[in-house]
């Protein structure tokens, strides 16, 4: 936590002839540019990475499918975040300054938590998704539709910012610290302080779906090395077409599973050192030196700006939407239908 005592002297305050307002974070100059260079970049990494994604996904027809649609949603949410978030958070971390005011600090605070639930839910109906995918490829179109597709996410969006909204306008997140809560919100200050109820639930609400997650991949991943040692040992016979097309089947979703695989575990590495912190600190006292939680922080946010990163690495569809977006392509009335699928499954 920042400090939110007001001091005399040669400390600068967020608001000089202000009694009460919080201290300023006492970095150099050049601490404060490097600062600023790299939260900066994240968000801006998350703004544009994002929208390539999104655009990508929506424009190009041959995109148009349930897991390709919750790739978009879920790149809208860290879209959000790079907008709504990111920005005025690199201001407060850098400056231990809150200078947007009070109702936009309750609605920072209630994007930051939605956003980050919206994520995790995508992210595990995605995992469903994968799992249905390679456990039993021919049966899943019939499965997994476009409006089964579009029910998980109105869930993803809907839970998450009820949710949200309900803790935090109804001030229910501090019941029981409001002297502690008023002590950190000096002025000039966006702290939250959760008291532990409400902590313990963001835990378990973030600690039982990555459960799911984990075991789902874990179980996708047994499934593809059988596939695999299968299709290895049967390699030298003659295959049935049904056989062929069924083993390039498994193969696609097994490909499409290892790159979403490595976008959830992505997702709890960024996300699990700011939530064991949070509940740490709400039992202990919020003991939590400034540096720390930041760091955290910072770490949770840039979740949002690798899965652009991980999509360009390991999906060469999106590389191309890529290349048609920058170079301009995609204003022509054809570029829907281009194929960005050349490589042979």
């Amino acid at each position: 936590m920042t400090s939110s005592s007001p001091a005399p002297g040669p400390l600068q305050l967020c608001y000089e002839n202000v009694n009460g307002s919080c201290v300023k974070a006492p970095y150099s100059p050049v601490s404060r540019i490097l600062l600023y260079a790299l939260f900066g970049f994240g968000a801006v990494l998350a703004v544009f990475g994002n929208l390539l994604v999104m655009i990508s996904i929506l424009h190009f027809k041959q995109l148009h499918s349930p897991t390709n649609f919750l790739i978009a949603s879920l790149a809208c949410a860290d879209f959000l975040v790079g907008v709504t978030v990111m920005p005025f958070s690199m201001v407060r971390s850098v400056e231990s300054c809150w200078y947007f005011g009070k109702s936009f600090c309750t609605f920072h605070t209630c994007c930051d938590v939605a956003f980050c639930y919206s994520s995790l839910f995508h992210l595990c109906f995605i995992s469903i998704d994968r799992y249905i995918a390679v456990t039993d490829p021919l049966v899943y179109p019939t499965k997994v539709t476009v409006p089964v597709s579009g029910l998980c996410i109105l869930i993803s969006w809907v839970l998450p910012l009820v949710y949200s909204g309900a803790v935090f306008y109804t001030g229910a997140y501090d019941d029981g610290l409001e002297e502690i809560s008023n002590t950190v919100n000096c002025i000039g200050g966006c702290q939250t302080v959760v008291n532990q109820n409400w902590v313990l639930i963001d835990f378990l609400s973030f600690f039982i779906p990555t459960l799911v997650m984990i075991i789902l991949y874990s179980h996708i991943f047994l499934v593809a090395k059988l596939q695999a040692k299968k299709i290895e040992s049967t390699g030298s016979k003659t295959e049935s077409s049904s056989e062929s097309y069924k083993a390039r089947v498994a193969k696609r979703e097994r490909k499409a599973a290892k790159t979403l695989g490595i976008t959830v575990a992505a997702f709890m590495i960024s996300w699990l050192p700011y939530s064991i912190d949070s509940l740490i600190d709400a039992f202990m006292g919020f003991i939590t030196p400034a540096y720390i939680y930041e760091i955290c922080v910072w770490c949770a946010y840039y979740n949002s700006a690798m899965n652009p990163l991980i999509y360009a690495l390991f999906y060469p569809w999106f590389k191309k939407a890529i290349k048609v977006i920058v170079s301009g392509q995609i204003l022509k009335n054809s570029s829907a239908s281009l194929n960005l699928f050349s490589e042979q499954m």
